[in-house]
């Protein structure tokens, strides 16, 4: 028999899962009339322009999907008055309408820049802030450092050198995210697996009221995944990975473990410092590379990898990562 959490959370997962495939019915054939194609990078590889026109700011689906978690989460909310969920899912939406913004002004004047980068990086610094100081005057923020399969806190960081840091790692996680949406399917795929990875921990931090969110967003993804598979019906812009950056940080630090990242979030990081790399490497060697192309994702095109192999090679190490992740903050609870 399920307790009244797993129930939840079961019926979490399935409303967001039938949600995104009904919306996706609806959004998909609305976004391609209103011709908000995608315009393809220049610089990328040759092969993907065929994707050119490709209706973007299909996050939309699972953003509506995923707000169902304040209706799933409402009898937790109203036992328990836990409303850390709602400060995520705030968190997630402030990035994904600056993600949307930058979307809009991409489909409205026909190019592939939107936002420059000043306007992007100080807009999502004051949304990493104002989630920061609701989570601090909630209650709902530690400043205990810990690391998987250590039981005790490494230390305790004073406030302000905490919260200076947490805006750098949420800006920087939001940011991977987004670099990890370059092929079909990708960023969805990888990031499901860390969003089952965030509601069972939370079932196992008795934090019933938290699960209805990743647990929301685990069926919205995997719904979502049958219009942005390859070959992908729809993007999900920039609307849908700031959106989903949003909710893998604030996830990790509303359950007190912003260490875990550097677990459930490898392959974000790997696609993140494959960039840095490669630029920095270009700089200093005046025009020599150490990838073919950059995020390594192309590396790997380039190399003759289909999309779907690395869809399957990179979900499958994320995977693994949460199942190691989970086991290590097990000795927590």
């Amino acid at each position: 028999m399920f307790d009244t959490t797993t129930l939840m959370v079961l019926v979490s997962v399935a409303a967001g899962f039938l949600a995104a495939l009904i919306l996706g019915k609806i959004f998909v054939p609305m976004l391609r009339a209103l011709k908000a194609g995608q315009s393809i990078r220049e610089e990328g590889p040759k092969w993907h322009n065929s994707k050119s026109g490709t209706p973007t700011m299909g996050g939309i689906v699972f953003i509506c999907a995923s707000l169902l978690c304040a209706l799933t989460g409402l009898p937790a909310l109203l036992r328990t008055g836990d409303y850390s969920h709602l400060l995520v899912l705030g968190l997630a939406l402030m990035f994904g309408l600056i993600g949307f913004y930058d979307d809009f002004i991409k489909v409205k004047k026909k190019r592939n820049l939107g936002l420059t980068g000043i306007q992007k990086l100080l807009l999502q610094i004051a949304a990493a802030a104002v989630f920061l100081i609701a989570m601090h005057f909630s209650g709902n923020l530690s400043y205990e450092l810990r690391f998987p399969f250590v039981q005790e806190a490494l230390c305790t960081v004073p406030v302000p050198v905490y919260l200076a840091v947490a805006v750098f790692i949420i800006v920087g996680c939001v940011n991977a995210v987004n670099i990890t949406d370059g092929i079909d399917g990708l960023a969805s795929g990888v990031t499901t697996p860390v969003m089952l990875f965030f509601t069972l921990v939370s079932m196992l931090a008795n934090q019933a009221g938290l699960s209805t969110f990743p647990a929301t967003l685990t069926g919205a993804l995997a719904g979502f995944l049958f219009y942005n598979f390859y070959p992908a019906k729809t993007f999900m812009g920039d609307t849908g990975s700031l959106f989903l950056g949003g909710a893998v940080v604030g996830l990790a630090f509303a359950l007190n473990m912003p260490l875990v990242l550097l677990f459930v979030g490898l392959i974000y990081i790997i696609e993140t410092m494959s960039d840095i790399l490669q630029v920095g490497y270009f700089k200093l060697t005046h025009g020599k590379r150490i990838f073919k192309m950059a995020p390594i994702h192309h590396h790997f095109e380039m190399c003759g990898w289909s999309e779907i192999k690395i869809w399957l090679v990179f979900v499958s190490v994320t995977v693994a990562m949460c199942v190691l992740a989970y086991f290590g903050v097990r000795i927590w609870f």
